[in-house]
C-alpha cells in the first residue's frame, strides 16, 4: 500500500514538473529577444525584457550586457554606470561589461575611469572585437577633451582603420590632426569624411581652415 501511494506521488511530481518544464519554455519562447529589440532602436523593449529575465536568472551575464547596451543607447547612462557595475560583481572579468561601462562612465564625464576601462578592454580582446572601433574612438574623444591631439591621432587613426565608413570619426581625426598643425594629413582626413558625407558642416569647414594654413 505504501509503495503505491509512494509510486502515485512519484508519477504526480514527474508531470508537475514535466508541466512546470514545458511552460517555462513555451513562455521563454513567447518573449521577444532583448538584442533583436536593441537592434530594431526599440530601447525601452529591450530593457524591459533584460529586467525580466535578471529577475529569474540575477547571474546572467549576457542580460546584463545587452540590458547596459540599451540604457546607453537610450541615454540612461547612470543607470547603466550602475547596472554595469552590477553585472561585474558577477563576471568582473567580462570583457563586454568592462566596455559598456567605459561608456557609460564616458558620457557621465568620468573620463580617467572611462579611459582605464577602455585600456583594459583593448589589452583584453583580438583585433576583430566588434565593439573595438568604437572604444578607440571614444578613447580619441577623451584625449580631444583633454587637449592630448597627438594621442587622439593614434586612437582615432585606429577607429577608422576598423570601421572606413564613419564619416564622424574621420572628421574628428581631422579635427585632432588639424590642432597639431598637420594640416595635409588633416585635409586628408576631412577629404575622407567628405567623401562619405559630402554635406558634413564641420568636415567642410575645417577642411577650409586647413586650407588657409598651407
Amino acid at each position: 500500500m505504501k509503495l503505491n501511494l509512494l509510486n502515485g506521488f512519484a508519477k504526480k511530481a514527474v508531470f508537475l514538473i514535466t508541466v512546470l518544464s514545458l511552460s517555462a519554455l513555451a513562455f521563454g519562447q513567447d518573449r521577444p529577444d532583448a538584442l533583436k529589440m536593441l537592434n530594431e532602436g526599440k530601447y525601452a523593449e529591450s530593457i524591459r525584457i533584460c529586467e525580466m529575465e535578471l529577475q529569474e536568472n540575477p547571474n546572467n551575464l549576457d542580460s546584463y550586457t545587452v540590458l547596459c547596451w540599451a540604457l546607453v543607447a537610450n541615454g540612461q547612462y547612470a543607470e547603466a554606470e550602475t547596472r554595469a557595475t552590477q553585472g561585474r560583481r558577477v563576471g568582473p572579468n567580462d570583457n563586454r561589461l568592462i566596455e559598456v561601462l567605459g561608456e557609460a562612465k564616458y558620457y557621465l564625464g568620468k573620463n580617467d575611469e572611462a579611459m582605464n576601462l577602455f585600456e583594459r578592454y583593448v589589452s583584453n580582446v583580438q583585433q576583430n572585437a566588434s565593439r573595438l572601433g568604437k572604444v578607440y574612438w571614444l578613447m580619441g574623444e577623451i584625449y580631444i577633451r583633454e587637449s592630448k591631439y597627438e594621442h587622439a591621432d593614434i586612437s582615432l587613426s585606429m577607429a577608422v582603420r576598423i570601421d572606413t565608413n564613419r564619416d564622424d570619426w574621420w572628421t574628428r581625426l581631422g579635427y585632432a590632426r588639424e590642432q597639431i598643425g598637420d594640416y595635409s594629413s588633416a585635409i586628408a582626413a576631412y577629404d575622407r569624411a567628405l567623401a562619405l558625407n559630402s554635406t558634413l558642416s564641420d568636415a567642410l569647414n575645417g577642411k577650409v581652415r586647413c586650407q588657409q594654413h598651407l
